[in-house]
């Protein structure tokens, strides 16, 4: 194994994920940011995605909402304003979540918050696609 570094996401509801992983690829504002053991130091800004990690050789994933990273000292830290490992996402849940999203963006309402259907829309399709990404 060429090596491990420590993993940890955090959102306003507590601690999501702390774990030992051989490499990270983050959703970034400016495009894919991969970590790997050693990283030179770093503090980014990420949106709306899916974190895929991987641990013992097996990739994972997570969905997030937004938020930063921070690497530092062989640790990668991400603060993001919502997160969910793969394993916690209720697909159901998700898949209403997106149909609402997208009938508040298909109405175009005067009374309809754009940016926030956007939002909306744009988590769904995280969680769904952290969970399995066949419900799309």
């Amino acid at each position: 194994m060429a090596g491990t570094f420590t993993f940890h996401v955090v959102s306003p509801e507590g601690d999501v994920l702390k774990e030992e992983v051989e490499f990270v690829v983050l959703p970034g504002i400016d495009g894919e940011l991969g970590i790997l053991p050693n990283h030179a130091p770093l503090i980014a800004a990420l949106e709306t995605g899916v974190i895929t990690y991987t641990v013992n050789g097996k990739k994972k994933k997570a969905a997030i909402s937004g938020g930063f990273v921070e690497v530092s000292e062989n640790k990668a830290t991400v603060l993001a304003d919502t997160a969910e490992v793969a394993e916690a996402i209720d697909v159901e849940r998700a898949l209403a979540a997106k149909e609402r999203a997208e009938k508040r963006l298909a109405q175009k309402s005067p009374d309809t918050d754009m940016k926030r259907a956007e939002y909306a829309f744009r988590r769904a399709i995280a969680r769904l696609n952290a969970a399995d990404g066949k419900n799309l």
